[in-house]
Formats: structure tokens, C-alpha cells, sequence
């Protein structure tokens, strides 16, 4: 693993000094003389600045718990696999660490980071000629999660979820199940990602709940 990253720097003035004046960039580019600018705008300009400088700080300290959790993980399972010769995990990687008293846990997973080849378009038009065959005979719940599974987000992405449960979905008809086995053909493991999350409890009979390190869930 890459050594962690070193604390930066405050985050600059944006102040610029030329022949003993002061100039800032605007967002244009230009020089202007602070002296010119609004005094609401240079308390702005210090305002963010000083937030984002804090927020750079934090999110550097966070890159780094984030590898050190890891690595204190990793180093774990490799211990308790010298000693007794076996890895402590699950499948794909995935553990949870407890405390001998079963109040906190550490839980990593390994999650598997998918594309959809072309078959996915083979698979939309069987779908769609069995939503044809079957005319008034398909229940509105299959159309309306036919439609979901393939319609695709603003970012130009599939609806995984959607198409997994159409997948489970037990319809005894052969065009179906092509359908369903070009889906399947279509599904692309790409990579994977790492995910660690932290929990903790009051008591053994309470329920778990999440430590969040997330601003928006702060």
C-alpha cells in the first residue's frame, strides 16, 4: 500500500503581489487589484477558503484511516492464518471484527463492480416480444419492471437491481428464459471495491448502529 499522504498546506490566499500591489485572478483569469474588489466578495473568497481548507485536511485524514483500517485488517487475518493456518473471512474477502464484549464491529466487504455487455440489448427485445405475445395476458407489475429494469439513469446507467430481480422472476415460457440467459451472458464482472463500515451498541440487546463518517449523514 502507498505511504499516506503528509498533511498539506493551508490553502493559499489567492492574493498575488506585483510591483508592491496586490492582485487576485477572477474567474475569468484576470488580475484585479484587491483594492478594486468588494469587500463582500474578499470575505467570501476568505470564508471558502478557510472551509475548504479544513475540508481538505479532513478528507486527507480520512484517505489515511481508510488505509490503515485496512492494513490492520489485512494484518489480522494474516496472523490468526499463521497461527491456525486459515483465513478468517467469508466469502470474496468479506469479515467482521467484534470486541470481546459485543459492542463494536468492524465489517469490510468486497463487492463486485459490474458492466453489461451487448447481449443486454438481445435480452431487451426477447423481453420485449414477450411483453407482445402475451398481450393483455402479462400483469402490469412485469411490464411496469420490465420498463424499470432497462430504462437508463442520466449517467447512462442500467439499473442493476432492477434487472437482477426480473432475473428471479419463475415464467415458464422459452422466449422468456432466452431472454433471461442472454441477461445473464450479458453480466460483466469489471472489478471490485473494498467497503468498511463501523458499528456500535449500547448493550447485547440493542441494535447495532452505524458510526457514520459521512457529512451528509453527520
Amino acid at each position: 500500500m502507498p505511504e499516506a499522504a503528509t498533511m498539506q498546506a493551508p490553502i493559499a490566499d489567492g492574493t498575488i503581489e506585483i510591483s508592491g500591489k496586490m492582485f487576485m485572478h477572477d474567474s475569468s483569469g484576470r488580475l484585479v487589484p484587491t483594492e478594486l474588489i468588494k469587500p463582500q466578495y474578499l470575505l467570501e473568497d476568505q470564508t471558502v477558503r478557510k472551509i475548504i481548507g479544513f475540508a481538505q485536511e479532513l478528507s486527507d485524514q480520512i484517505t489515511r484511516f481508510r488505509g490503515h483500517t485496512f492494513d490492520d485488517v489485512a494484518a489480522f487475518g494474516e496472523l490468526l492464518a499463521e497461527q491456525y493456518q486459515a483465513k478468517r473471512g467469508g466469502k470474496k474477502g468479506n469479515v467482521t471484527l467484534s470486541t470481546f464484549d459485543g459492542l463494536f464491529k468492524v465489517v469490510v466487504q468486497v463487492a463486485d463492480q459490474l458492466s453489461f455487455g451487448p447481449e443486454l440489448q438481445v435480452a431487451k427485445t426477447l423481453v420485449d416480444g414477450c411483453i407482445t405475445a402475451w398481450s393483455d395476458g402479462a400483469r402490469s407489475e412485469i411490464r411496469a419492471l420490465v420498463d424499470y429494469a432497462f430504462q437508463v439513469d442520466k449517467e447512462g446507467r442500467i439499473n442493476r437491481a432492477a434487472l437482477f430481480q426480473l432475473r428471479r422472476l419463475e415464467i415458464d415460457d422459452e422466449q422468456w428464459r432466452h431472454a433471461m440467459a442472454a441477461l445473464g451472458d450479458a453480466i460483466r464482472v469489471v472489478g471490485s471495491k473494498e467497503y468498511v463500515r463501523f458499528y456500535r451498541r449500547p448493550n447485547l440487546s440493542a441494535a447495532w448502529q452505524p458510526i457514520t463518517i459521512d457529512l451528509a449523514a453527520a
